[in-house]
């Protein structure tokens, strides 16, 4: 199944419009030279904002990953969001891995509840409790997911877009965070995790981890 949004996230057009008006004025104005920093400030944005198709793995079982960058925990942690115990992974997100965040499985969002925090460095532990959030709780077949939205130190906005009570489906885009960030994700304690920390992985196409129920978990 096919992303079926376009290759620039509409998060970014504004600001893509901005640059690139400036970029030109300035080029108009004062020559390409002058307008040169500019015009790479706004290949910056255009990179940062785009937002391309992925096909989604057809596997039983499959948890996904919901944002694109580096694993950076794997750990057994208590899950505040839904009260519970649970095998969280948590994914650290650059300024230059695209930032549309997507449903790591299919099922109906029980929850959502944003909070306001501070803005450490996403890739510490502590931004998971600490810095501005929205959690995401989902009810599906294998067990309850959480998707957290962990904003970071340049990373001033979260945004998401589904509700209690919404059908999601396995990497359909449910928010974006601008500007460097975290997803945290929380699974119940008999999943498996199919990463290790360190690893690089893509938003829909990596299977972050296996419910035990499926019939085919491995490590």
């Amino acid at each position: 199944m096919d992303y079926p949004h376009p290759i620039l996230a509409r998060e970014g057009w504004p600001f893509i419009a901005g640059i690139v008006l400036v970029s030109v004025i300035l080029t108009a104005i004062a020559g390409f030279w002058w307008a040169l920093p500019a015009w790479i400030l706004a290949i910056f944005v255009i990179q940062f904002f785009r937002d391309p198709p992925r096909r989604v793995p057809v596997e039983a079982g499959a948890v996904l990953s919901p944002a694109d960058g580096r694993v950076v925990a794997i750990e057994r942690a208590h899950d505040p969001y839904a009260a519970r115990d649970a095998l969280k992974i948590s994914v650290f997100m650059n300024v230059f891995n695209v930032h549309s965040n997507r449903a790591p499985v299919a099922g109906m969002v029980r929850s959502v509840a944003y909070f306001p925090g501070r803005f450490f460095n996403a890739d510490l532990d502590k931004a998971s409790l600490e810095n501005e959030r929205n959690a995401v709780v989902i009810g599906a077949d294998g067990g309850v997911v959480t998707a957290v939205q962990v904003a970071g130190l340049i990373a001033r906005r979260v945004l998401c877009y589904v509700k209690a009570g919404d059908a999601l489906q396995p990497g359909q885009r449910f928010g974006f965070i601008r500007f460097g960030s975290r997803v945290d994700v929380y699974l119940p304690t008999d999943a498996h995790a199919r990463v290790s920390i360190g690893d690089k992985v893509l938003a829909t196409s990596t299977v972050l981890a296996q419910f035990a129920q499926s019939g085919t978990a491995r490590r």
